[in-house]
Order: structure tokens, then sequence, then C-alpha cells
């Protein structure tokens, strides 16, 4: 079973339904004790960075997300749940995040529209089992106005160009990030899903 963690910030249902129209279950919980015990965790989010670090230590996630990280079960971070994967934000003040990849979440700047919304190409960097029948080049679906920095460029595995290289995919042993919605990327997303999904029945653990 896969869990979605629900801590009042995200379009879960629609995570959820994903999961389930590529065949496989998935759960809503906000139970630290459900997430422990599934399979698979994902953890979506749309929102301000700080508010979403103090909804998940309120409900006592923290430890449980740390806990299943560390026994190596496939965990997956979409949108802003990707951006709670790393170190700090500089979103409306410094915060810290999960730390699980090390890196920083910055703002965009520049004369550009600012959030980066619509479709985007992926340039793939690298093979991994979340991007099997992926292909170089598939569209998929952005809204962001905050995009992540790895202290190590080797976990991104794909970027999108938008007035400059913006990690789209990363992934570090068994935690995996997708910056952008794949429920929402036709078949490119709903392919990346699959592949997760498929990683948790196979039991896959890195």
């Amino acid at each position: 079973m896969i869990a979605i963690i629900d801590y009042g910030m995200g379009n879960l249902r629609s995570v959820q339904k994903a999961i389930e129209k590529v065949g496989y279950q998935a759960i809503v919980t906000c139970d630290p004790e459900e997430v422990k015990r599934a399979s698979g965790v994902i953890l979506p989010g749309v929102g301000a960075f700080g508010d979403a670090m103090y909804n998940l230590k309120h409900l006592g996630m923290i430890d449980a997300i740390k806990k299943v990280v560390k026994e190596g079960t496939p965990f997956l971070g979409i949108c802003l749940g990707m951006q709670l994967l790393f170190s700090t934000s500089e979103e409306h003040g410094m915060h810290v995040g999960l730390n699980l990849i090390p890196g920083h979440v910055r703002r965009f700047k520049g004369d550009f529209k600012i959030p980066h919304m619509g479709w985007n190409s992926l340039t793939l960097h690298a093979q991994s089992p979340i991007l099997e029948h992926v292909k170089n080049g598939d569209y998929v679906y952005f809204v962001h106005s905050y995009y992540v920095e790895p202290m190590d460029r080797q976990v991104i595995l794909a970027s999108a160009d938008y007035h400059g290289d913006v990690p789209a995919i990363v992934q570090k042993n068994n935690v995996f990030g997708i910056q952008f919605h794949p429920e929402k990327s036709s078949h490119a997303g709903l392919q990346m899903l699959t592949n997760f999904a498929k990683l948790v029945k196979d039991g896959v653990h890195a």
C-alpha cells in the first residue's frame, strides 16, 4: 500500500486518483503510524515551505518520514513535496527542511514570468527506474516560483529549461523528487507514477 501524506497542503485526491488510474492502491493519511507501515510513501503539496514544515512537525510526521527513508522504503516528493526534501528554503525567510537531500530551495529571479507555469520538455541526465519508458523531450506541467539547488548535481535525473537549467527530477537512493505535477502531465507523468508504484509493488529497497 502507498501512503499519501495529508498535512493540509496539497491536491491529495488527484494524486490518489492518478495512482489508482495506473492500477495501484493508495491511501491518504495524516497518521504517522500508517506512514511507517506503508510499502511506499508520497509527499505531495502546494503552498509555502515554512507552513508545510510546521504542519509536518505538528502531526509528528517528520520522524515517521525519516524512519521510512532510513529503512529504504520508496519515497516520492511532488512539487512542494520535492522542495521539502532539501535542507533549507528561502521562501518567506529561511526555513529548515527535511534534509534528505543536501541543498537549498531558491526563488526564481529575473525579468521573466514568475511563477514558472506551463508545459516544458525534459532533458534526461541519468538512468533511473522512475524514468523507465520516459523519453528525452517529453513534456510535463510545472507550476512553481521556487526551484531546488542540490549540493551534489549528480542527484539530478532530469531538468527543464526556464531561463536557465531547472532541476525537474531528483533521486538520492530510495528518495525521489518531482518538481512538476505528474498527475497533470499526461502520459509521461502517469508513466513516472506507474514506475514509482512498481518499485513499491516489487519491494525494491535501496
